[in-house]
């Protein structure tokens, strides 16, 4: 039996590395990318087919693909698009330059890798393509104004996709996690310190509280390990009729079940009790 091809992007650390190391364990022939060449390195030696990849440019994508397609004969049955941060801050407070920056990671870099490996899908007719989006792919968090908007264009492109591949066998499948262990918070403070003039914004009072959630250790409640994802994943991939969406952890449930049943006044007074305490 041939062996299933599946490309992961972000995985360095947290999620994407779990998926990847656990796909691996179960057979499939996993190519696992990051962006920098420190990382890709650690992955070769862990012993994955490991590759640069870089969302924020065309030129590392394309090269990316082609190399995954060179080696597998031009196949590829799943992508997992996983990359992406966090850009922390008020909306008021995020310029030109945060948006595009969480957008080109976020958003465009995965659609253009997206685009690339759908013609490889569509030869075999068969392929996956599965999208590690959020609970704030579902509802807003204050102070996430980027991130949101980051992950509701991922769901809305993902929707979209799904319908017009649906007359053939490449199923499209949302993951939306609520709080996972890995160094999102990390990531997210270090994007918040490179945008977000803290000293001089209305907000700076919440931004000193959120520096101090950014920067600690201590999960957040009904925060789940990573392993978690890569068994909604597995569903995704192996299922004969996969799930346009799959929930993990027990947040993530509960707010698309508020977002349907709740009156907009209702869930905002709980989504901004939520955004303070400093839930990601």
């Amino acid at each position: 039996m041939e062996q299933k091809s599946v490309l992961i992007t972000g995985c360095s650390s947290g999620i994407g590395q779990c998926v990847a190391r656990g796909l691996k364990q179960r057979g499939y022939r996993v190519f696992a990318t990051a962006r920098q060449v420190a990382d890709v390195d650690s992955l070769t030696t862990a012993g994955f087919e490991s590759l640069a990849l870089d969302l924020d440019s065309s030129s590392s994508i394309r090269a990316a693909v082609e190399t995954v397609l060179a080696r597998t004969q031009g196949r590829l049955y799943a992508l997992i698009n996983n990359g992406a941060y966090g850009q922390p801050g008020a909306v008021e407070d995020l310029s030109r330059a945060a948006l595009r920056a969480q957008f080109e990671t976020n958003v465009f870099g995965t659609q253009e890798l997206t685009n690339l490996v759908i013609p490889a899908m569509r030869a075999p007719c068969e392929g996956r393509i599965i999208q590690i989006s959020s609970i704030l792919g579902i509802v807003c968090f204050a102070y996430r104004g980027a991130y949101n908007a980051s992950k509701f264009a991922l769901e809305a492109l993902s929707d979209t996709m799904r319908l017009e591949l649906r007359n053939t066998n490449i199923h499209v499948s949302l993951i939306e996690p609520g709080p996972i262990t890995s160094r999102f918070r990390a990531n997210a403070h270090a994007a918040f310190i490179r945008h977000i003039d803290r000293e001089h914004s209305a907000h700076r009072e919440y931004y000193a509280r959120v520096e101090k959630r950014l920067e600690g250790t201590k999960p957040m409640p009904f925060t789940l390990p990573p392993e978690a994802v890569l068994k909604k994943v597995i569903k995704a991939l192996e299922a004969r009729r996969p799930k346009a969406r799959y929930a993990v952890t027990f947040p993530t449930t509960l707010f698309a079940v508020l977002r349907r049943v709740l009156p907009v006044r209702v869930l905002d007074a709980i989504l901004a009790a939520v955004s303070n305490g400093g839930v990601r």
